[in-house]
C-alpha cells in the first residue's frame, strides 16, 4: 500500500492573505505612479510560442521574459488596462469574503455599461478570461489562488480514499459515474488519505473510461482510473501531478491515434504554450504514452474498417508538432512520421472492433506488462 506523503502546505486563509497583498501592491504602485503624474502601466508576460522555450533539464515548457507594457494613456491599451483592475478588484472581494466563484460568474460580476458612455466593460466572456490569465501571470498568483474555478470536467475511480473539502470519500465506491474532479485540486482542498493504487491510467475518451470502469479494470489491476474528457482541465492536470509526486506512482496516458491525441499527452507531460507559467505545478515529465499507436494496427490485427483517413488539418498539425523542441526525440519523430506515412488515424474505440472489452482484457494489460510505452 502506498503511503501518501503529507506535504506541508499553506492554509486557504494564508494563501488568500498573500494573494490579497499582491493585488493591493499592484494597486498601490499604480496609484503612486499617478501621483507622480506618470503614465500608469502594467507589464504582462507574453503567453505565445515566441516567448516559450523547452528546458531540457526539467523537460518542461517554460515562459520567457518578454512582456507587454500595458499603458493607461494609450488608446489601444486603455480598455484592457481598466479591465485588469476591474477583475483584480473582484478577485480581492472574493478572497476577503472567503468565497469562490466560476469564471463565468466573474464575467457577469464585472460586466456593466460605463457611466456616461455606451461602452461595456466586457462584451464577451473571452475578454474576461484573457484578463484573468493576464492577472495570474503578472501577479504570480494562479487562478485557484484568485478563488476562481472553471467548469468541472473529469472523473476518477480507484482503490484510494481522499478528503475533499473535509469530506472523506472512498473512490472504490463511486458507482458508474465516478468522483467528479473539481476545478480546484490544491492541497488545502484535496488530500490523499489512503491508497492501494499502483499506477494512474488517464484515458482521453469518457466512453472508454466508462468501459474500463464497468469492467472494473481499476479493481483488477489496482490503479486510479481517470478521464479528462478530452484535453484535461487544469484541475485534472494538477491532481495528476500531485498524485504522481505524493503517492509515488507512475502515470500512463491512453489517447486516440491522431495529432490531437499526441498533443493531449504532450500537455500532460511537459505543459502547454498558453500555460507555460504553470508547468512546474501541472506537468508530469515522466508520464508514459500508452497509445493508441499507428503500429498497433498491424500488431493487434485491427480491421481496415477502423481506419480514418487523415485530413489536411491533421497533416498540418502533425508537421507542426515535428518541429516542436519537445518532440525532437528520435522516438517521437518516428511516431509522428509513422502517423503521416500510414495516412490514417484511429480512435481508441477502434479496439472494440475486436471485442467490446478488448481494451480492458488485452490491450492495456499487454502494453503495461511488456513495458510497451513511450516517454
Amino acid at each position: 500500500m502506498a503511503s501518501p506523503k503529507t506535504p506541508k502546505h499553506q492554509t486557504r486563509e494564508e494563501r488568500a492573505r498573500k494573494t490579497v497583498a499582491k493585488i493591493r501592491k499592484l494597486a498601490a504602485d499604480t496609484v503612486e505612479t499617478v501621483r507622480r503624474q506618470d503614465n500608469p502601466a502594467i507589464d504582462i508576460p507574453i503567453r505565445a510560442l515566441s516567448n516559450v522555450s523547452f528546458n531540457e533539464e526539467t523537460r518542461l515548457i517554460q515562459l520567457g521574459d518578454r512582456a507587454q507594457h500595458r499603458e493607461f494613456f494609450n488608446v489601444s491599451m486603455a480598455k484592457k488596462f481598466m479591465q485588469t483592475f476591474l477583475v483584480a478588484s473582484a478577485c480581492k472581494d472574493l478572497l476577503e469574503s472567503g468565497k469562490t466563484t466560476s469564471i463565468r460568474d466573474l464575467f457577469y460580476m464585472t460586466k456593466h455599461t460605463i457611466k456616461g458612455a455606451r461602452e461595456n466593460t466586457f462584451d464577451d466572456q473571452t475578454e474576461s478570461d484573457i484578463i484573468i490569465e493576464d492577472l495570474e501571470v503578472s501577479l504570480d498568483a494562479l487562478r485557484e489562488e484568485l478563488h476562481l474555478f472553471a467548469a468541472k470536467r473529469g472523473s476518477m475511480v480507484g482503490p484510494l480514499t481522499i478528503v475533499d473539502a473535509g469530506d472523506t470519500i472512498d473512490l472504490s465506491h463511486m458507482g458508474s459515474g465516478g468522483w467528479s474532479i473539481p476545478s480546484i485540486t490544491e492541497e488545502e482542498i484535496i488530500q490523499f488519505k489512503k491508497s492501494e493504487a499502483q499506477y494512474i491510467l488517464l484515458v482521453e475518451k469518457e466512453a472508454v473510461w466508462h468501459r474500463l470502469n464497468e469492467d472494473k479494470f481499476w479493481k483488477k489491476h489496482k490503479c486510479a482510473l481517470v478521464t479528462g474528457n478530452g484535453q484535461a482541465t487544469r484541475g485534472v492536470r494538477r491532481l495528476l501531478q500531485r498524485m504522481t509526486r505524493e503517492l509515488g506512482i507512475p502515470l500512463y496516458v491512453l489517447v486516440d491515434n491522431d495529432p490531437w491525441g499526441l498533443y493531449i499527452y504532450s500537455v500532460i507531460k511537459q505543459g502547454s504554450i498558453s500555460l507555460a507559467y504553470e508547468s512546474m505545478r501541472m506537468a508530469v515529465p515522466d508520464a508514459r504514452f500508452l497509445g493508441l499507436r499507428s503500429r498497433d494496427f498491424k500488431r493487434f490485427k485491427l480491421s481496415d474498417d477502423v481506419r480514418i483517413d487523415l485530413e489536411k488539418e491533421d497533416e498540418t498539425r502533425a508537421k507542426q508538432m515535428l518541429a516542436y523542441p519537445w518532440f525532437k526525440a528520435k522516438h517521437w519523430q518516428e511516431e509522428i512520421s509513422d502517423l503521416l506515412k500510414c495516412g490514417f488515424k484511429m480512435e481508441i474505440e477502434a479496439l472494440s472492433n475486436k471485442d467490446i472489452s478488448f481494451v480492458t482484457d488485452v490491450y492495456i494489460p499487454e502494453k503495461i506488462g511488456k513495458g510497451d510505452w513511450l516517454t
